[in-house]
């Protein structure tokens, strides 16, 4: 087993370190890596104003989930977990001790490789690992990885030493990312999760108005509250959503912020679903209790008015996107349907409703509920009542999906 160790504070885990982490994977083809963050640096003093180890584990395993990779990306909380400084070398032995037969690589950027005969027990880590070596920028070329490896070679010869270069190189570092965060910016050099989760928490001097975001902004607290995975259906269901309403006169701003956050509350618990509608007065039925999965429309509802501020028409086009309801407005119409049909969605019959839904809008609706009802059936699964409603009113007002 090949394992790759990423550490460092991850003071916030910025695109660069994604790059790092995916090059590592590839070109040393590793069966897993860790992603280490330190709790206590040795080499320098965390910056005042730096979040909890909470928030930074938080970030990682961010990082972790947007590498797609699971059970090859994971984080480890070993030297958040351990007292005192972060020594390389104590949990290199720690994980020996876990993977005793496994070929640890240590992966490290120019300015740790340049220092490490500095490292506290430097002859200790290179009996156990490793080292990969990447490069920040430009600057850090071949040439210079040769001098360094070579002075390394020469320090400690049981040093084993591979370079590998970076093919996306993101020319910050996490001090001059913090400065641009304080200031507002920066965000473009943070995956949008991990972005949308220092605005969510205040992070870093950031003092963003949940009520009051733009359209990037709100994409990236949607998707910090989400698992990497679902992001390309929440933006399919987003685009989609906009064409539908361009088709159908609707609202399209309103159209694409219920794309972005009608999902968001996707991976809460069936407690925390609850919770959050007795606190925002959400009544539920007892289908509703023992099925969390349909709560996520409502949760997801309630996060668009209390905390994003959205208006109602968003509220409610939100709120009804699962179990569909009678007499619904356009918008509610449209995201049920985007959602449904979505560029990513493959299953049988897509087709036919992506075909209805620019030629008669209600009757891809009910086309989309008669699919669940359906299923639901097939599955000897209880339908909502409020999808039952959605069905008789659309048949009732003379809808059909022959033809």
């Amino acid at each position: 087993m090949k394992i790759g160790i990423f550490g460092g504070t991850f003071n916030p885990p910025h695109l660069g370190h994604l790059a790092a982490a995916r090059a590592a994977i590839e070109a040393l083809e590793l069966d897993k890596l860790l992603i280490v963050p330190a709790a206590v640096p040795p080499h320098k003093e965390l910056p005042q104003g730096t979040p909890a180890p909470e928030h930074r584990l938080t970030m990682a395993e961010k990082m972790a989930d947007a590498l797609l990779m699971p059970g090859t990306a994971e984080v480890s909380t070993i030297e958040l977990e351990r007292p005192g400084k972060s020594y390389t070398a104590d949990t290199l032995a720690a994980l020996r001790e876990q993977y005793p037969d496994a070929q640890m690589w240590l992966l490290m950027g120019t300015d740790m490789f340049a220092t490490f005969y500095q490292w506290h027990d430097p002859s200790s880590i290179l009996a156990q690992a490793g080292i990969c070596a990447f490069g920040r920028s430009e600057r850090d070329d071949k040439a210079l990885f040769a001098t360094l490896a070579e002075e390394l070679e020469e320090t400690l010869p049981e040093a084993k030493i591979t370079v590998i270069p970076l093919p996306e190189l993101v020319e910050i570092s996490s001090t001059e990312l913090r400065e641009l965060l304080a200031k507002g910016e920066g965000g473009d050099y943070l995956l949008p999760a991990i972005y949308g989760y220092i605005l969510m928490n205040g992070l870093y001097s950031t003092h963003a108005d949940l009520k009051r975001l733009d359209i990037p902004e709100l994409r990236a607290c949607s998707y910090s509250m989400v698992m990497q995975k679902r992001v390309r259906h929440i933006r399919g269901t987003e685009e989609e959503a906009v064409r539908l309403a361009r088709r159908w006169g609707a609202d399209e701003e309103m159209a694409r912020r219920a794309g972005i956050l009608h999902d968001c509350t996707k991976y809460l618990t069936g407690v925390e679903h609850i919770a959050i509608c007795e606190r925002y007065g959400v009544p539920l039925d007892q289908l509703e209790r023992e099925a969390p999965k349909l709560l996520h429309s409502k949760t997801g509802a309630c996060m668009a008015r209390y905390i994003f501020g959205e208006p109602d028409e968003v509220y409610e086009a939100i709120f009804w996107h699962t179990t569909a309801k009678a007499d619904m407005t356009t918008l509610e119409k449209i995201l049920y349907v985007a959602d449904y049909m979505e560029p990513n969605r493959t299953f049988e019959g897509v087709e036919r409703l992506r075909e209805l839904a620019y030629q008669d809008l209600d009757r891809a609706l009910l086309l989309g509920v008669e699919t669940t009802v359906q299923e639901m059936k097939d599955r000897n699964l209880p339908v909502h009542k409020n999808t039952l409603q959605a069905q008789a009113w659309l048949r009732d007002h003379g809808v059909t999906t022959e033809g």
